[in-house]
């Protein structure tokens, strides 16, 4: 593991604001391009007893990453992104750093909420599909989902 990893991406200018319906989020000030590093969060990881026991009854359920071993806590920014059925930020789990690197996925205009997708099973009904027209991007064939159960690859990188 790197003892250091230079934290540059927050020269972009974004801000939380808040949403009636999604709470508060990640936006720009700025139009950002895309394949732009927007973020390097720290995971805070709970092994899969502990989090069985005790985080899946929290608010915590909500805000964590499926993990090797586990389950893993998006701090920074990381735990702000709102969901988008379409999104505009990618993630990489990077396991052995134990880090999340966010990345726009498109070219974001000022203003625009910066969002993930949660991946196919949500907690809550999802506003954003009914924006869309039911296409498949290939890009979301290769994207690592949040909530997705199968790390059998990452898993054998560790």
């Amino acid at each position: 593991m790197s003892d250091s990893i230079p934290l540059s991406q927050h020269s972009l200018a974004l801000e939380l604001r808040s949403d009636p319906v999604k709470g508060r989020g990640v936006f720009t000030n700025q139009k950002i391009e895309g394949n732009k590093l927007v973020e390097i969060s720290p995971v805070l990881f709970f092994n899969a007893e502990e989090y069985a026991n005790h985080g899946k009854y929290t608010i915590l359920d909500h805000y964590t990453y499926c993990w090797p071993g586990g389950y893993g806590l998006a701090l920074g920014l990381g735990s702000m992104f709102n969901h988008d059925s379409d999104p505009n930020i990618g993630f990489i789990r990077d396991i052995p750093n134990k880090l999340i690197r966010y990345m726009t996925l498109r070219t974001i205009e000022k203003d625009e909420e910066l969002c993930i997708s949660y991946g196919n099973h949500l907690w809550f009904d999802d506003d954003s599909k009914s924006k869309l027209e039911p296409v498949q991007h290939e890009r979301d064939l290769e994207q690592p989902f949040p909530f997705s159960q199968d790390d059998s690859d990452e898993a054998e990188e560790e």
